[in-house]
């Protein structure tokens, strides 16, 4: 016995054409030298499933119940790892890392974990088991002493590492403008053991805790390239001095443009940059510029008594190149933002303001005689003064029964015809750089603020750290360099996935602010691009990616377990995609 399915066409008077199909269950056998069928039945009317469940059984096929024909004995996230690891093949980064072994798969899954879920080690080695990162990368048996010889295996390979790099991103054919950009900043510490641990300013803000200082070095672009670990004690100038010897000494680089602030390339820097240790000069002086921006006292004593930076040059433009008999051999690029000349003025108007509300009850305590004492009413007075940090601007006189308080005017007036005002200096030749493109180059210091976000906060948590020893501490930072690196190229290529502006526009004046797109603002607004599709933030896209598992699947009567990938969505599909790659199966 069979099942049959017959089909027939019939033409209406309309000249609409209609099939009809039957299907009947049907025993067939030979009378003779003919082949006869027997109608047994007549299945038409049955649904589709019960049809195709008859079908089956007089096939010979065995039937479960639905539900039971396969068993998922174990599911793991999988896609949030494979598009790191495919982002990080196609990087090279194994590669770059060292030579293959045990010890650059557990380092190279510590920079993909950070990139996914930064954490500390103990819990990264625990969470390797949760995803398939740990089985196809082996390193889910990892023990914490394979952790720390890891990572001091990586710190060994720093210096060959960022070498590489900078031959990929700082070389002439990457970089024909020669520049790279440098900033520091800071991070406090858990503990009290680490050698480079020290007080210093924090720019986290965090009070009473020892903390390390980093400088990061990128490409103009903001690309990580290699990154410096200093006692949380050092100066942006003493940074600035260490990095531009790497560059020079050990990345092979002549010929430079260092961009730093106006705190970490000082005059004395500047002198230094092209001297030997002994104080001779350098046999190839000249070869490394710079760009940085001038102090406030500097900027007013251009300005004072007649002096080449003069508010008329900013009548009909937003900047001047000026020279000055204080800078010689240098070109001083003045410029004038108006939108921060007005958000400047703003805010000292408000901290004033706020100043003399704190101070007001204290003033009214001291003349109603609560308060006396030239030493209490001090203290009281410097609780109250320092905290909008606006003291310069205050004439205080106290005595045991009086306090007074009132505005510097003319000190204030000085501050305020410096708003919106800022001064670069360089002594790259004009025809080599021209006045734009030195305001540009110095506002690309922005991206390296941005690459500390992502490192500190947004995107790997390289805050607090917790290690003691010195060289763990470098290969914690070194790991999180090269998650950012690895985060560089991801952010780039899912932008059209997520909320990163894609194609920011060129402004016209390099002073004006910086604007978004027309269609990043839609994003932003509407949650979802042009076509339709949901938008992400990139830790969001990469929880979504998560989503898509690697199943193992047992078939029901056998012993065989398939590893199986979830239907992916169509989002997942894109990401991958943008990385050029196809959604592995496995990592390896």
């Amino acid at each position: 016995m069979h099942v049959a399915r017959n089909r027939r066409t019939y033409t209406a008077k309309s000249g609409e054409q209609r099939v009809y199909e039957s299907v009947l269950v049907r025993r067939t056998y030979r009378d003779g030298a003919k082949v006869r069928h027997e109608t047994l039945a007549n299945l038409s009317a049955l649904p589709a499933e019960a049809v195709s469940a008859i079908e089956a059984t007089l096939k010979g096929e065995r039937l479960v119940p639905a539900g039971q024909a396969v068993t998922i004995t174990a599911a793991a996230p999988h896609g949030h790892v494979a598009a790191v690891h495919a982002a990080a093949v196609q990087l090279g980064l194994p590669a770059l890392l060292g030579p293959a072994g045990r010890a650059r798969d557990l380092a190279l899954a510590l920079i993909i974990s950070r990139v996914v879920r930064p954490g500390s080690k103990l819990s990264t080695l625990t969470w390797w088991n949760d995803t398939t990162l740990g089985a196809d990368l082996r390193v889910a048996e990892a023990s914490t002493d394979d952790i720390y010889a890891a990572m001091d295996w990586l710190g060994d390979r720093q210096d060959a590492i960022e070498a590489d790099l900078a031959r990929r991103h700082l070389g002439p054919q990457a970089n024909p403008s020669r520049m790279a950009l440098f900033d520091l900043s800071s991070s406090w510490m858990e503990g009290r053991c680490c050698p480079l641990a020290a007080r210093g300013y924090s720019r986290d803000g965090k009070k009473g805790k020892l903390q390390i200082e980093y400088g990061l070095l990128t490409d103009p672009e903001g690309r990580p390239v290699a990154v410096r670990v200093f006692p949380g004690s050092t100066g942006d100038p003493a940074a600035f001095t260490e990095i531009a010897d790497v560059v020079r000494d050990k990345f092979g680089l002549a010929q430079m443009v260092m961009v730093g602030d106006r705190g970490m390339i000082t005059s004395a820097r500047i002198a230094a940059l092209n001297q030997l240790d002994d104080g001779t000069q350098r046999p190839d002086a000249g070869a490394y510029g710079w760009i940085t921006a001038l102090r406030a006292p500097a900027i007013r004593k251009l300005m004072a008594d007649d002096g080449p930076l003069q508010l008329s040059l900013f009548d009909e433009q937003d900047l001047a190149e000026i020279t000055s008999d204080d800078f010689p051999g240098e070109r001083l690029i003045a410029c004038r933002n108006p939108v921060l000349a007005a958000d400047r003025a703003r805010t000292r108007t408000e901290l004033l303001a706020a100043t003399e509300k704190l101070l007001a009850p204290l003033i009214a305590r001291v003349a109603a005689g609560r308060l006396t004492g030239a030493g209490p009413i001090g203290v009281e007075v410097g609780k109250m003064i320092s905290r909008y940090k606006t003291g310069k601007h205050f004439t205080v006189t106290i005595t045991d029964t009086s306090l007074t308080v009132t505005r510097k005017q003319d000190q204030i007036d000085t501050e305020a015809a410096l708003d919106g005002f800022y001064v670069l200096r360089t002594p790259v030749p004009a025809d080599e750089l021209d006045a734009a493109a030195v305001v540009t180059a110095y506002k690309n210091l922005k991206y390296v603020e941005r690459d500390f976000r992502h490192i500190k906060s947004d995107d790997l948590d390289l805050r607090p750290v917790f290690h003691r020893l010195e060289e763990r501490v470098r290969a914690h930072v070194l790991i999180c360099m090269l998650a950012c690196y690895l985060t560089w190229h991801l952010r780039r290529a899912w932008a059209p996935l997520t909320y990163t502006d894609q194609d920011p526009p060129a402004p016209d004046n390099p002073v004006a602010p910086a604007r978004r797109s027309a269609a990043a603002h839609a994003k932003a607004s509407y949650q979802h691009d042009p076509a339709g599709q949901p938008c992400h933030s990139f830790r969001g896209l990469l929880e979504h990616l998560a989503t898509l598992t690697r199943n193992q699947v047992r078939y029901t009567g056998t012993q065989i377990t398939i590893a199986m990938l979830a239907e992916p969505t169509s989002i997942q599909r894109q990401a991958f995609e943008f990385l050029g790659a196809a959604i592995p199966l496995t990592l390896k």
